[in-house]
């Protein structure tokens, strides 16, 4: 709400302008995290945001309450201009939700409950019945789920393209989907992508899905799922995304302490969505939107730490004997996919899939010997974490499907930490023994 009219009574703003450059300079987003949305002269001065536990707040008059109802139900466009009722707006989450925007260049965001709450009324906002949904794969397996098996309940249905496919092969997914949208009576919904794929690491060429669908003259949003590298190491909006998502569990929270969600992009893609979520809830909790503004101060500190240990710790890996291979981005031998790793990536992350040789024996005798590193699902926490996706995360998704993504028994997913990296090799040296 940073671009509309300021309401003078709110807490969450100053009225006076933002601070977003000094002498000409622009303010990185590392910078503009300690205090952006916020003035502590309408908080009694305190230097934080406090956590606004209301549902509800006070209209200045009946002509306010009035004009801000007209926004939230869009007889106006552009949203309410102030502090209605906390299933629709509260401080923290406003708060949150501009910070969260400066770090992908979005002109708007929002924040949910949790990564597939976001999705789920993401995709509910864009398709409906006889509408075909576009992705990429491998996806989350939640968000495979929702497409496959609930979203055909209300007549959407998919077409999809592996995640390294080329500017042909997109071209012909989408005169596909034109045609299935067509016998359908519907259109083609959303072109939704996840790059890199859990849990694979595979690349989408987000620049060659924009070049398709503006050939194809589609008038849908190409989302994605940028959870795995964002939002330090890709930013998927200058390369012809129009709406970026989050697991905010994920890297953005960073402690494993909460779980939420959010998109970004264009107003005239987030207004609907807003519409939704005023209607249906899920947006987040001020609690955990004080937590998330907690994280994006050290986001970039973080992540940081854990890619320079993700590097020292695969270049290990890639040298043991019991180990087959890597799908870590700093160590690509594929040349389609290092192209579009160099267009489009930033750094390699600290997520990556480590191949055993053996099968799912091996991985769990490795899993079970880790001593440092955690046994639990989940990334981009401060501690890392193992696990054995074809039997856990990805345990719903058909046999032949995880065959065809490369999910097989021997693939590890690990995510790690801010550790001492020599530690964390010493526990992955001592965990293979056991394999």
């Amino acid at each position: 709400m940073s671009d509309h009219e300021i309401d003078p009574t709110s807490p969450r703003m100053a009225p006076r302008p933002e601070v977003t450059k000094i002498a000409g300079r622009e303010l990185k987003p590392s910078t503009l995290m300690m205090g952006h949305g916020f003035d502590p002269t309408l908080s009694e001065g305190s230097l934080k945001p406090p956590i606004f536990l209301t549902s509800t707040f006070a209209f200045p008059s009946a002509a306010d309450g009035k004009r801000h109802f007209e926004g939230i139900t869009g007889k106006r466009p552009g949203g309410a201009d102030g502090l209605v009722y906390s299933r629709f707006n509260a401080p923290n989450q406003e708060i949150l939700e501009d910070r969260l925007s400066i770090w992908d260049g979005a002109e708007d965001a929002l924040s949910f409950s949790s990564g597939m709450t976001a999705i789920c009324v993401l995709l509910l906002t864009y398709a409906s019945q006889g509408d075909v949904i576009v992705h990429s794969g491998p996806l989350y397996a939640a968000t495979e789920g929702f497409v496959a098996k609930w979203m055909s309940r209300w007549g959407v249905s998919y077409v999809d393209f592996p995640a390294g496919a080329t500017r042909e092969e997109i071209d012909a997914v989408l005169e596909k989907a034109k045609a299935k949208a067509d016998e359908q009576g519907g259109k083609v919904a959303m072109v939704y992508l996840e790059s890199p794929g859990n849990p694979t690491n595979a690349l989408v060429d987000v620049q060659a899905v924009r070049a398709a669908v503006d050939t194809a003259k589609l008038d849908c949003p190409i989302a994605i799922d940028n959870t795995f590298l964002g939002p330090l190491w890709q930013r998927p909006l200058d390369h012809g995304a129009d709406i970026v998502c989050y697991s905010l569990t994920k890297y953005v929270g960073g402690h494993s302490d909460l779980v939420a969600g959010s998109i970004a992009g264009a107003k005239k893609w987030m207004d609907p969505v807003r519409m939704l979520r005023n209607t249906m809830g899920g947006i987040c909790d001020p609690n955990t939107a004080w937590m998330l503004l907690r994280s994006l101060e050290t986001v970039e500190l973080r992540m940081s730490r854990a890619g320079d240990n993700a590097a020292k710790v695969c270049e290990y890996l890639a040298k043991h004997p019991k180990v087959e291979g890597l799908g870590y981005l700093g160590m690509i031998k594929d040349a389609r996919q290092q192209d579009i790793y160099d267009r489009h990536c930033l750094g390699a992350g600290s997520t990556f899939s480590l191949l055993l040789k053996g099968g799912e024996a091996e991985c769990f005798r490795f899993l079970d010997a880790l001593k440092i590193a955690k046994l639990a699902v989940s990334l981009g926490g401060t501690e890392t974490l193992a696990s054995h996706p074809a039997s856990m995360t990805h345990l719903s998704v058909p046999d032949e499907r995880k065959a065809a993504l490369g999910i097989g028994d021997n693939l590890i997913r690990i995510s790690i930490g801010i550790e001492d990296p020599d530690d964390l090799i010493a526990d992955f040296e001592q965990a293979l023994e056991a394999v």
